[in-house]
């Protein structure tokens, strides 16, 4: 599967996700005509009673912006005397409800429950720490960081400190500072000399100075980072994405490479997880929440249009054929029509 990641053709000029507008390559759009109050008003009718009508709280949370969503939760509230959350958490349950829930979260917050939720309990999940660190911007890190500080009155790093060590704690606390650097131009002789640092970090001597590869990869901008694999394979022969997995392991390699491809393309990187989240024996449902969530409203038409591209069949067949109930309903309508 790697010819997706191999290929450094056009990489340097082409425009990354990371960049994107809000939007504009999103399959959720904000809903024309919106009033708040009937739609929370329909969601209260939908839970009351007996029984729940599951696909009026469907169709009302997956039609509507994020920003829509936090006013309906205002007028809910308003209306009730009682929060959305509150009651969808009494009437529904599972996957279904952490994907009801994750939709009227704010994205800022929602990263960031996320995070708290890959520290809790005994051990980390680090496939979420490194999916979350690597992709996301210096805004949404931001964004994530003032959630975190106003719900726990301390710093997400102070915590992953604690929680996390080595290389791999010391590469994910670069990330989470949220410092990376973003000037939109590569530096071209500045690439070379990174490059050459990388290979000599690495390929070239007996042992690898994973130090090099943390500072470079987790603070060079993005269009810097381009630069830097084209200007790798001309000295090495060799991606480095192939150089980091033959030189480092364990978590640390995870996260290095995430880095890699997320520099190369976000979309590319995230149709690569769903594939994985629902290959083999179960679906880690989890993570496909956290995905079509987070990425509904930036980049979800391209990450569809790499899945394609990459396994010849649609996301949403895919989707549909891995999962069922309300929970599938709900993940098929927040990633639309086939394409």
């Amino acid at each position: 599967m790697g010819s997706v990641w191999d290929d450094l053709e056009g990489l340097v000029g082409s425009p990354s996700s990371s960049s994107a507008k809000p939007g504009v390559r999103g399959a959720i759009r904000p809903k024309a005509g919106f009033n708040p109050a009937a739609d929370a008003e329909a969601l209260e009718n939908a839970m009351k009673g007996l029984g729940t009508k599951e696909k009026i709280l469907i169709d009302v949370l997956t039609q509507r912006s994020n920003a829509q969503r936090q006013l309906i939760c205002e007028a809910y509230q308003e209306a009730k005397g009682r929060t959305l959350l509150e009651d969808l958490k009494s009437d529904t349950d599972g996957d279904f409800q952490d994907l009801l829930v994750a939709l009227i979260t704010p994205p800022g917050a929602y990263d960031c429950h996320e995070v708290m939720k890959a520290m809790q309990g005994v051990g980390t999940d680090s496939e979420a720490l490194i999916e979350i660190f690597a992709s996301r911007s210096n805004q949404q890190i931001k964004a994530l960081r003032d959630v975190y500080l106003k719900e726990t009155e301390t710093q997400v790093t102070l915590k992953m400190r604690k929680e996390l060590s080595g290389d791999f704690a010391e590469a994910l606390l670069i990330l989470a500072e949220g410092q990376r650097d973003e000037s939109p131009t590569a530096d071209v002789q500045k690439a070379k000399e990174d490059a050459q640092t990388l290979y000599q970090a690495g390929e070239k001597k007996l042992g690898t100075d994973e130090s090099k590869f943390i500072d470079i990869l987790c603070h060079r901008s993005i269009p810097q980072l381009r630069q830097i694999f084209v200007e790798y394979k001309n000295i090495s022969g060799k991606t480095l994405q192939s150089s980091i997995k033959g030189e480092i392991s364990g978590d640390l390699e995870d996260l290095l490479v995430a880095v890699v491809k997320c520099a190369k393309s976000i979309p590319a990187y995230f149709a690569e997880r769903l594939h994985e989240s629902m290959k083999g024996g179960g679906t880690d449902e989890a993570t496909v929440n956290r995905i079509m969530v987070s990425r509904s409203e930036i980049d979800l038409v391209d990450i569809k249009a790499e899945f394609k591209k990459m396994y010849n069949c649609s996301l949403r067949s895919a989707l549909e054929s891995d999962l069922s109930g309300d929970h599938g309903e709900c993940v098929l309508a927040i990633c639309g029509g086939d394409d």
